[in-house]
């Protein structure tokens, strides 16, 4: 039995973070004081007014019963609202809105609700692991649309559009659905409208669906809020879009998210997580109604935190000699590279700044092919430790000037990885 090998687990690759992770973990049980800027996980505490109404409905008895897998209708009309009043968007919280248990989990089981062996679905790469990999684990074929910011420039939609119309010109079968993610994690790039509607209008064209992930709605630093692809009417005939309250409300260990769109896609998800679960304990949603019908207050003190963080890391690896784009909106900045450990690639890279800067990031590998000439730094420390870890990536980069990290050389690289790899 233990050399069994399960089909869906055959088709997942190893995991690329969890070499990192245990690098990371060795080197802290070794008292090392690593500045993790690798897992997008918010440090900030969950506001007080939410927590406080999580513990008034813990109180209720009847609250400790089943839920609903839909999510309670409280909390369906909250969200219909939140979209009303951010995008000026109407919805119908009973045929158009579903609570799921973090915008995660809501793609993954739509992808297993509407995928059958052999559908090809069109996925952005670099992106967050669960696009592709959700369709994957469905029995899809995954085809591979190249996007990020070339020198802080998002990608352009013609250069998008051709890149779509190709892919499903030679794709065989045609494609069952596209997957967006703006802002985008991991490379932090924010479209417009005038990028969805094309999209909107080519995919409506060909029966393509659209599943978009909106996580970061709520987490920007300039005056244009990203917007939601249901802005444009037509989307609702072809589009789903996740949101989650985990970066927006510091609730990422709650598990709270929504899908809204359109009623064919949210019917088949309902119908899939019927059989799966029953919904979110229900004073957590009740908790998260508070959240979006309550004061705003900790939403705009969120995005300020995140802006000065934002701030402080950018201008201190400028400082360090890594000039790194300034995002405009999410918790992460996607950086290139240094040219002179470009050839390290991202997860050899990420390696020697935990070994020798003490800093963890996360391999652009990780996310995709087309990652691996970048990490991504998460703003997840407070602003003192993100001074700290600029400062030990400013050594970093002075100790290694011209030297052996930085050498071409294959043998002198795998001597000091091997050397490193022994220190921790």
């Amino acid at each position: 039995m233990s050399n069994t090998e399960f089909h869906r687990i055959k088709r997942l690759p190893p995991y690329v973070f969890a070499e990192v992770n245990a690098m990371k973990a060795r080197a802290r049980a070794n008292g090392a004081d690593i500045v993790d800027l690798g897992m997008g996980n918010p440090d900030q505490a969950t506001p007080q007014h939410i927590v406080d109404k999580l513990v008034e409905a813990v109180r209720d008895p009847k609250t400790h019963r089943y839920s609903n897998s839909r999510g309670i209708p409280g909390l369906r009309k909250a969200h219909a609202a939140y979209y009303k009043r951010r995008f000026n968007v109407d919805v119908d919280p009973e045929t158009e809105c579903i609570v799921t248990i973090g915008s995660k989990e809501g793609l993954a089981n739509l992808a297993q609700a509407i995928t059958s062996p052999g559908d090809i679905i069109l996925v952005p790469n670099p992106s967050y692991p669960i696009h592709p990999f959700g369709f994957i684990l469905a029995g899809a074929s995954v085809r591979h649309l190249p996007v990020g910011m070339e020198n802080g420039a998002s990608t352009d939609i013609d250069s998008f559009m051709m890149m779509l119309e190709r892919a499903v010109r030679h794709s065989v079968p045609k494609p069952l659905a596209l997957v967006l993610n703006y802002p985008s994690n991991p490379t932090a790039e924010v479209v417009g409208l005038d990028f969805y509607r094309p999209i909107v209008e080519f995919c409506r064209k060909h029966g393509i669906y659209i599943l978009s992930d909106l996580a970061y709605a709520e987490i920007f630093f300039d005056d244009q809020p990203p917007p939601s692809i249901l802005e444009i009417p037509e989307a609702r005939e072809i589009a789903v879009e996740f949101t989650s309250m985990s970066k927006t409300y510091s609730m990422a260990g709650w598990r709270i998210g929504f899908a809204t769109g359109n009623k064919t896609l949210i019917t088949a998800l309902a119908r899939i997580k019927s059989y799966l679960d029953y919904g979110a304990f229900t004073p957590i949603q009740v908790a998260a109604a508070a959240a979006l019908n309550g004061p705003q207050d900790c939403v705009l003190q969120v995005r300020e935190m995140y802006k000065q963080r934002r701030d402080v890391m950018i201008e201190g690896l400028a400082a360090a000699g890594w000039e790194v784009p300034s995002p405009t909106a999410s918790m992460f900045a996607w950086a290139p590279i240094p040219p002179q450990f470009a050839h390290l690639g991202s997860l050899e890279f990420s390696k020697l700044l935990l070994q020798q800067a003490e800093v963890a990031v996360a391999p652009g590998i990780g996310f995709g092919e087309y990652g691996d000439g970048h990490v991504r730094l998460a703003m997840v420390e407070n602003v003192h430790r993100i001074r700290q870890a600029t400062r030990n990536i400013k050594e970093f980069f002075r100790s290694n000037a011209g030297g052996v990290a930085a050498s071409k050389d294959p043998a002198a690289r795998a001597a000091l990885l091997d050397s490193e790899k022994a220190k921790a």
